[in-house]
């Protein structure tokens, strides 16, 4: 039997997900892109928005709706590097730059770890904060207690484990879409809003419009996808515990898998902007109807709904800053992390022990362990998330073109290598994402 042969025949769960058909094999092929889309609705995001709905009222509304389609472009790219080659970004950047271009790559993904580690800073007190809405105790004491869980849960939890609690945070996020039907809403505003840009020439709005973009198309959330994706190839039988390639499948299970990819992905970045769309919705219809109404904090977010939607609504926000910081914590560690050991030449992902991956989980325990220290340091959490928002902007246009040029390259993809949409959507996003951080250092926005 030829090797294409034997994968065609291959038994356990990957023949039955080839056989799947409907609702069935869709729910099953839900994992790297819906937590990817997920984690890119962290706290950070969350307090952008929520800055963008209170300052600007409705008037970012057309942000969600232009960089839906080029977040599905950009992050099928980054997915489909992981399915062509079975590596991670990083292992690709490796593969595709010489020596110089590689260390000044370095420097860049090095900027991407201190970002995430200031971001999960600004994370574990946001996320001590909605506890400490919820009246459940001090939230110093609950950033360093939510630190400590997930450090645990990392060093010691199988890939699995960890899967399967990063799909159930998801569901946390549902909340913010909740209180869109607890608040009045003028609809016909918010269609008007969301199909006609709303663009003005000033500094703060060009540092707000940055930070939401660079919330959105995250530069970690590049290199989180691609490993993710690796690490769930890696779960299947097909090649014990190495990602088996697209190019070494048969031709049904290789159609199969990146159709269900896809899917994936693109519900996972839909799913995302949905998130924003009505977190950006609920903050103008409450905060925003008195512009440049400034968040600090947040309670300050969450005390906003108490006049229209209760207590309920408070909780529903704080709810979602628990949940969607707890995801986003580990994504944030793993992604820098998995960019730098690939690039270096070590293991990466979550399905490696410790043995095999010593670089990755060292740079996880020092972005963890690190953002743990930072948090007692009484950061203003929404001030430090834009912050970090806004370096995310500015960064995003270079590592796109990091990865473009990746994804174009032949030997790597072979016959995935990027088609004329990919091309279209992946070079629109990484330009927009460059005028838009030279847009902020035009009108001074830093």
């Amino acid at each position: 039997m030829t090797r294409e042969g034997a994968f065609e025949a291959a038994s356990g769960p990957d023949r039955e997900f080839v056989g799947a058909t409907g609702l069935r094999a869709y729910a099953r092929a839900l994992g790297p892109g819906l937590i990817t889309g997920a984690s890119d609705d962290d706290p950070s995001g969350i307090a952008t928005y929520a800055q963008a709905g209170a300052q600007s009222g409705f008037g970012m509304l057309w942000v969600a709706l232009l960089t839906l389609p080029l977040m599905m472009g950009v992050q099928e790219i980054c997915d489909r590097t992981a399915l062509a080659s079975g590596k991670t970004l990083g292992e690709l950047i490796a593969v595709h730059y010489k020596r110089g271009w590689q260390v000044a790559i370095g420097a860049l993904i090095a900027v991407l770890v201190v970002a995430n580690a200031l971001n999960i800073a600004a994370d574990l007190v946001a996320i001590g904060q909605g506890m400490h809405l919820l009246d459940v105790g001090p939230s110093a004491v609950w950033a360093l207690v939510a630190g400590a869980l997930i450090t645990v849960l990392l060093a010691v939890g199988s890939f699995l484990v960890i899967a399967r609690v990063f799909k159930v945070l998801c569901a946390a996020l549902l909340a913010y879409v909740a209180v869109l039907f607890l608040v009045r809403i003028p609809w016909q505003t918010v269609a008007v809003n969301t199909v006609i840009p709303h663009i003005q020439l000033s500094s703060a709005y060009i540092a707000l419009l940055v930070a939401v973009l660079g919330t959105t198309i995250s530069p970690y959330l590049f290199f989180w996808q691609a490993m993710h994706r690796v690490e769930e190839m890696q779960e299947e039988d097909l090649g014990g515990e190495r990602a088996v390639p697209l190019r070494q499948r048969g031709r049904r299970e290789r159609k199969s898998k990146q159709l269900m990819s896809r899917l994936d992905v693109f519900t996972g970045m839909a799913f995302s902007n949905i998130v924003m769309f009505a977190i950006i919705t609920a903050t103008a219809a409450t905060l925003g109807r008195t512009h440049h109404v400034t968040i600090n904090s947040p309670a300050q977010a969450a005390a906003a709904l108490r006049p229209v939607a209760g207590q309920f609504g408070s909780a529903v926000f704080a709810l979602g800053f628990i949940g969607s910081g707890m995801l986003a914590v580990p994504v944030l560690a793993g992604a820098g992390s998995a960019a730098m050991a690939g690039l270096i030449g070590h293991g990466a992902g979550f399905s490696n022990s410790l043995r095999k991956a010593p670089v990755f989980y060292g740079l996880v325990a020092i972005g963890t362990i690190g953002g743990m220290a930072l948090s007692l340091l009484g950061v203003n959490p929404i001030k430090l998330l834009i912050l970090v928002a806004v370096i995310n902007g500015i960064t995003a246009g270079p590592f796109l073109i990091v990865t473009m040029l990746v994804s174009s390259d032949r030997k790597i993809m072979g016959e995935n290598v990027n088609g004329a949409l990919a091309r279209s959507l992946g070079w629109a996003t990484t330009v927009l994402m460059l005028l838009a951080a030279v847009a902020l250092f035009a009108t001074g926005g830093l």
